[in-house]
């Protein structure tokens, strides 16, 4: 999966929400809808949007699903912007350094 693809599936509020709604733990889907502005069967889609970017995870329990973050999906979103704080840090060490000289 590309980062891209995550930042897609993160561009709806919706689908932020049920993943943020899963950053406490892994939950069924109908504990997902719960609250939410949605129908339970629109909260499966956009958990199939989330699954499909690889940012969450789902397994069987019994006839239920469960899901949860999926740990190395949110670590390639992290090391696409610690490339944009390792160049930042970079212009600023430079700047400081010219400044110096």
């Amino acid at each position: 999966m590309t980062y891209e693809m995550k930042f897609e599936a993160l561009a709806s509020p919706t689908r932020r929400s049920v993943f943020e709604k899963l950053r406490d733990g892994a939950s069924s889907v109908g504990a997902l809808a719960e609250g939410m502005p949605v129908s339970r069967p629109a909260v499966s889609q956009h958990l199939k949007v989330l699954k499909d970017a690889g940012l969450i995870l789902e397994r069987r329990d019994g006839v239920r699903r469960i899901y949860s973050v999926d740990r190395t999906g949110l670590s390639e979103m992290r090391d696409y912007f610690d490339r944009f704080w390792d160049d930042a840090l970079d212009a600023y060490k430079r700047s400081l350094e010219a400044r110096d000289a």
